[in-house]
């Protein structure tokens, strides 16, 4: 591909003398109060120690947050607009939404805004955000979401009726970038209403506050300049002004200065040094209050803005032009118009390259606006424990319970790096196998970025000595599935592709040693009993089982975990086939490559029960046809958790091809193969007809053989149980009626089958993992079955839907699988997305129902979204999904030569899986 962004890319990534066109970009956070970062409470209680009501008073420590803002790359300078519509009690300058313990389903954004276009080296980025010309009705959205159990639904912004009769505006914001350090900003403000209404727009220009910590009193500067603009002095960025355009009715905006450090008048009822006369809230306390003092009349300081106040007619829009670039520019907004059209028009080259092959414009709005917010919820994430647990030297040290409290043992861990989010508000730190699901999509329009993210968390700044990779802030201890080995294959491969085949061998090499000391983990650490029965803990599922499976078990008690232990075998076999790949360039590979085979095989002798006369580790129930969670006690023995859930899916994913064409140039690992199935007859019978070559001379590595695997999908494509409408459900929809019931003597356990939110708060979280549909897990499902049928072919068939009658390929119920979870956000018959839920305005209002949420999970018998509503990270699955393949089974590349070799084609056809 030769766009101009493609171009751009090749510059940014170049190995030596790259421009810096990621310089700038949406690193800002959507929400950097509540967090585990910002809190120094002695109990923990990050919600409590910074509140939404404080931050606009409070110099935050370790990042900072806007609407759609923009920082370098290392967060010293941040851009966001600002908002008043002459009613709020504040100025909008953050996203407002309630805490964990406010919401009746934890923490939730309670705003409207999309993120609605982006390119990887963020040339052109776009979002709406939608405000109300009412007073934000932030009180009543409290009160109410506190009344309402966790029965209820969320009581939502638009249930406020604020947007009755359109009294609200569409600002939208648009940047593009005349190059690295020279970026073109415009806001068009659209007034949807009857009536003509005022808005104050503030556009702010502020430092990260470095100074106040007694690390470095370096304070940078921002001045205002005799020709109306701001000046932007700061010892590591280039010399830099915000250009502000006078409007015809307004000649010049007013430039406002205080400076970003915390009102402790306000907050904490203390005199502030000499030193600090004008706060992070003295815009607002200006604007609002009228407090004239709050703002510096010398015009310096390290936050400013400037003050645009229109009247926009009804049913009209007015537009805003500024400039952050050099400070040479003569005529700043001379060549504007034309180099913002050129970028939106670039953007659109670089897409249509994307997307030949999409069969409808709606599947490229979906799969471009999916693309866009994985590029907007990029993230300068910092967060440096080791200051954190002792304190800074400006201030009293930290409460002594912080040194054996949360992330206590993380004390190695200092991250100051651009990262992926699952939701910049929801969720504003990254999670490791979030992560994992991020860099496929993100893959497929920047496999460089993508790479990075996965060689991030197996930097030793990330991974734990013990080669622990960390879980997310929260508490970094915790466990999440393995999947960093998969994705590591995965983008392999694409950027193999894109390559014209020619692979990355570096990256995979590095990655495979590094992972080879998290496997080594969890080999230690999570397999208690030498059994290669593996436990974990929730494994990100947070409530799917009886029990919190992270919390710690009585004496003599052990969770033999399904999906733990598949997990395992599916990281064992991602990294024999890395191992295989690295051969071809180092035979030495071949001997990891074995141990690795050997080590799945152990690990589906475990899984098989067949340990030996009298073993009882089996997890698989052929009475049922499924595998279950087994809890060991002394008092019970062993006992099957019979909860049909995602939990006895898992072992689907561990499963592997293995072409005659590449075991004929790994003779050493066939060898030790061969000798190994020969003399360990008990092992090599676990593997799926190994001495029976499949389709094309193939071998087949599964957990499943085809009687286990034709009994688990039959559960699993019966709409009676697993099978919705919109993909595969995390709970059997059996246990609507009939709820699995654990009995102790103090109390009973259940697990009952919830489509929507969750109706407990089990566990503290705020996720459900009882019923509703997951794009991660479908993802990995219809990868799976791909592979499957790369194995068995046309001529293996099973009945699709159960009970149907119909009999089916597994590549046709992959692709059928496929279908149901696009039907969430493409338009149906009635012209309806699935995912928009139920209210007009989403599904009937132009103004509304062509801009897409991508949320954390959906509704098992509607489709709507439910969760987090930004969480496009591995929502943004769906973009991989969108593309099409060919008829002949092949997979069309994100971007690549079409005429690239056929052989690598052929082998891609089985990797790059689902939909590409």
């Amino acid at each position: 591909m030769d766009t101009p962004e493609h171009q751009r890319l090749a510059a940014a990534n170049a190995p030596k003398g790259a421009t810096p066109w990621r310089r700038f970009g949406p690193y800002l956070s959507d929400r950097q109060w509540g967090t585990v970062r910002e809190d120094y409470s002695a109990g923990g209680d990050a919600w409590h120690a910074t509140t939404h009501d404080m931050a606009r008073s409070y110099a935050y420590r370790w990042g900072e947050e806007g609407i759609g803002g923009i920082s370098d790359d290392k967060q010293r300078l941040c851009f966001a607009p600002a908002f008043w519509n002459g009613h709020d009690p504040i100025l909008k300058e953050r996203l407002f939404g309630l805490s964990g313990p406010e919401g009746n389903h934890g923490e939730d954004v309670k705003e409207l805004y999309y993120y609605l276009d982006n390119t990887p080296t963020h040339s052109y980025m776009q979002m709406l955000y939608k405000y109300p010309q009412r007073a934000f009705p932030y009180d009543w959205l409290v009160q109410e979401n506190g009344r309402r159990n966790r029965h209820k639904p969320e009581f939502e912004l638009l249930d406020t009726a604020i947007f009755h009769e359109n009294h609200y505006f569409d600002i939208c914001l648009e940047y593009a970038k005349a190059g690295p350090t020279d970026i073109l900003i415009e806001l068009t403000v659209f007034n949807r209403g009857p009536e003509d209404a005022p808005l104050h727009v503030l556009p702010q220009l502020w430092f990260r506050n470095t100074w106040s910590w007694g690390l470095d009193a370096y304070r940078p500067e921002l001045r205002a300049d005799e020709d109306g603009h701001i000046g932007v002095e700061h010892r590591e960025l280039p010399a830099l002004r915000l250009y502000c355009e006078p409007l015809a009715e307004q000649p010049a905006p007013a430039l406002l200065f205080c400076d970003n450090h915390t009102n402790s008048r306000r907050l904490h009822q203390a005199e502030p040094p000499a030193t600090e006369q004008f706060f992070k809230d003295g815009i607002n306390d200006y604007l609002l209050h009228q407090q004239a003092d709050a703002v510096n009349p010398a015009g310096t300081g390290t936050k400013a803005a400037a003050h645009y106040q229109l009247l926009v007619p009804a049913g009209q829009q007015q537009r805003l032009r500024l400039r952050l670039g050099p400070p040479e520019l003569a005529e700043p907004f001379a060549d504007f118009d034309e180099l913002m059209q050129q970028r939106r028009d670039e953007t659109d080259q670089f897409y249509a390259a994307l997307q030949t092959e999409l069969p409808s414009d709606d599947a490229r709005n979906v799969q471009r606006q999916a693309l866009a917010g994985m590029l907007w919820s990029k993230q300068f994430y910092y967060y440096d424990v080791p200051e954190w647990l002792k304190g800074d030297p400006a201030f009293p040290p930290p409460p002594a319970q912080r040194q054996h409290g949360r992330n206590a043992h993380w004390r190695h861990l200092n991250n100051a790096d651009i990262v992926s989010m699952p939701d910049k508000w929801e969720y504003p730190w990254y999670a490791a196998w979030d992560l994992a699901f991020h860099c496929l999509p993100l893959a497929m329009i920047d496999a460089h970025f993508a790479k990075n993210q996965l060689r991030l968390l197996l930097q030793d700044w990330y991974m734990h000595p013990n080669g622990q990779l960390p879980a997310y802030e929260w508490n970094f201890s915790d466990v999440n599935p393995p999947v960093h080995a998969w994705a590591t294959w995965r983008v392999y491969k694409m950027d193999q592709k894109q390559r014209g085949g020619q692979g990355d061998v570096d990256f995979l090499e590095a990655a495979f040693h590094r992972l080879l000391l998290n496997f080594t983990w969890w080999v230690n650490r999570k397999d208690v009993e030498n059994r290669n029965v593996f436990e974990g803990g929730f494994l990100g599922l947070d409530n799917i089982g009886v029990f919190d499976r992270s919390a710690d078990m009585a004496p003599g008690t052990v969770m033999e975990q399904a999906d733990g232990t598949a997990w395992m075998a599916m990281y064992a076999l991602d990294m024999m086939r890395m191992a295989l790949e690295l051969t071809k360039t180092n035979p030495i590979y071949q001997d990891m490559a074995s141990k690795f085979f050997e080590h799945f095989l152990y690990i589906a002798d475990a899984m098989a029960g067949q340990n030996g006369p009298g073993s009882c580790l089996d997890l698989w129930e052929d009475e049922d046809g499924f595998y279950y969670d087994v809890l060991s006690t002394p008092e019970r023995g062993r006992q099957p958790l019979k909860v049909r859930s995602l939990v006895g899916l898992v072992p689907l994913f561990a499963v592997e091809v293995l072409d005659e064409d590449l075991m004929r140039e790994m003779p050493k690992f066939v060898a030790r193969m061969s000798w190994f199935l020969e003399n360990r007859p008990q092992l090599a019978a676990l593997v799926s007809r190994w001495q029976e070559p499949g389709k094309g001379q193939r071998h087949l590595l599964s957990l499943l053989r085809g009687h286990r695997m034709k009994l688990l999908l039959k559960r699993m494509l019966d709409p009676a149980e697993f099978l919705s409408d919109y993909g595969v459900r995390s709970l059997s929809r059996y246990h609507q009626e009939h709820p699995y019931v654990y009995h102790t003597p103090e109390k009973d356990f259940t697990v009952r089958y919830e489509p929507a939110e969750s109706e407990t708060d089990l566990f503290g979280g705020n996720s459900n993992w009882r019923g509703p549909v997951w794009l991660p897990m479908n993802f990995l499902i219809i990868e799976s079955l791909q592979r499957f049928h790369h194995y068995y072919g046309d001529d293996f068939r099973v009945e699709y839907p159960t009970g149907s009658g119909q009999y089916s390929t597994l590549l046709g119920i992959a692709d059928a699988l496929t279908e149901r979870l696009t039907r969430l956000f493409l338009r149906d018959a009635q012209g309806r997305r699935p995912a928009l839920g139920p209210d007009a305005h989403f599904q009937d209002d132009p103004h509304f129902r062509d801009y897409l949420l991508f949320h954390e999970y959906f509704h098992a018998e509607t489709g709507q979204g439910l969760g987090a509503s930004h969480q496009t990270g591995w929502t943004g699955l769906i973009a991989k999904l969108l593309h099409p393949r060919r008829p002949d089974g092949a997979l069309y590349a994100s971007v690549t030569d079409e005429a690239e070799d056929q052989r690598l084609m052929r082998e891609q056809e089985v990797q790059e899986a689902p939909g590409k």
